[in-house]
């Protein structure tokens, strides 16, 4: 099953629409992030595992691939935490997938599962408004 989740990268001071797709697939256990991202986002993939755990949900146990689209827009920061972390649990049928559709999500995850505020978050913010999201997370 794919999902598909609204987040934003700052491109100098401007909020960037991403969307992050979740392809959850039958094999072995993995989990890929591509799309042009950083370090941190690349060590996104261990927050988001842990975090996920920690709060009470069950982590696939497939072949989990998260594309940040555009591919060709730099994505830094540990800000697509939520986001990815929102995907894999509505790729999974863990949350409703319609939940997500009008909303925005962004923030870094703590181990534990703690939302950490993300550095530009009134950036984007208006990026969602101006996307015209209803919501932000």
């Amino acid at each position: 099953m794919i999902s598909h989740v609204s987040t934003f990268t700052l491109e100098g001071l401007e909020p960037r629409r991403v969307t992050v797709e979740v392809d959850l697939r039958t094999g072995l256990p993995s989990f890929t992030i591509v799309g042009l991202g950083d370090r941190a986002v690349r060590e996104s993939r261990e927050r988001v595992r842990a975090a996920v755990q920690n709060s009470g949900f069950a982590f696939p146990e497939k072949r989990v691939t998260v594309n940040l689209a555009p591919a060709s827009l730099r994505k830094s920061g540990p800000g697509f935490d939520l986001a990815i972390a929102c995907g894999i649990l509505a790729a999974s049928g863990q949350v409703p997938s319609e939940l997500l559709d009008r909303l925005a999500v962004f923030g870094e995850l703590a181990l534990g599962g703690a939302i950490r505020p993300g550095r530009g978050v009134l950036a984007v913010a208006e990026g969602a408004r101006a996307a015209g999201l209803t919501g932000l997370i």
